[in-house]
């Protein structure tokens, strides 16, 4: 399909009803068209991967023009230029996650990129940090534990953020790292006994979301 067949599908699909609905939910609808993501899934089936035409649809702006991208460009051919220029382009958490759970979690830079966004003041490249790591938990079934170990110390550090989408990014990285294995488990939990200590409103939301899930009971603060 060229770039003009798609944008034109696109628009076909808009859903108005569904695009009243996107602020609710905090996405970014500016240049939105109201289309769900089953539907974008559908039209990234038929598409399969086209690497070339993801970044031509990057660039029309377009909200699930961005979105689809994510899910037809090829991790093998996206480089690391691409990463950093897509993720200063991010308006939207919805935008964030489909990109890193539909493709940076799938390169081999992943990792990296990881570690470098989750230090940015910038609010949604900061949250792909942490995304990516949750992500990469989840998806890359084979990864030894140590490449896991790297990221506690930056939860930690971070957990002083009370940015929602930040925080929320933060404790999804925790959750889905410690889920891997009793192995990385057990290190979460030690993180977020850490974190609680911290003794800051989104450190204690954050530890004891996560050892509510980790550990199965509450966790314990004096304050």
């Amino acid at each position: 399909m060229t770039i003009e067949e798609v944008a034109d599908l696109l628009k076909q699909k808009s859903n108005v009803k569904y695009l009243a609905g996107m602020k609710r939910f905090g996405i970014d609808d500016r240049y939105a068209l109201g289309i769900p993501l089953p539907e974008l899934r559908k039209i990234a089936k038929v598409i399969k991967t086209d690497h070339a035409l993801a970044l031509a649809l990057w660039k029309i702006k377009i909200h699930e023009a961005r979105l689809l991208a994510s899910m037809i460009a090829d991790p093998k051919l996206f480089t690391e230029k691409h990463a950093d220029e897509w993720v200063k382009d991010f308006n939207s958490w919805d935008v964030c996650d489909q990109v890193c759970g539909n493709l940076l979690d799938r390169t081999t830079f992943a990792i990296s990129k990881a570690l470098e966004y989750s230090a940015s003041e910038e609010e949604f490249i900061k949250r792909a940090g942490f995304v990516l790591m949750a992500e990469f938990a989840v998806h890359n079934k084979k990864a030894p534990d140590e490449a896991f170990m790297p990221f506690f110390p930056v939860m930690e550090r971070e957990a002083w953020d009370n940015r929602n989408f930040v925080k929320k990014a933060v404790n999804w990285a925790l959750r889905q790292t410690g889920k891997r294995n009793n192995n990385l488990r057990i290190h979460a939990i030690e993180a977020a006994h850490r974190i609680l200590l911290q003794n800051s409103k989104p450190a204690k939301w954050i530890a004891s979301n996560a050892l509510n899930e980790l550990s199965g009971k509450p966790a314990i603060s004096n304050n």
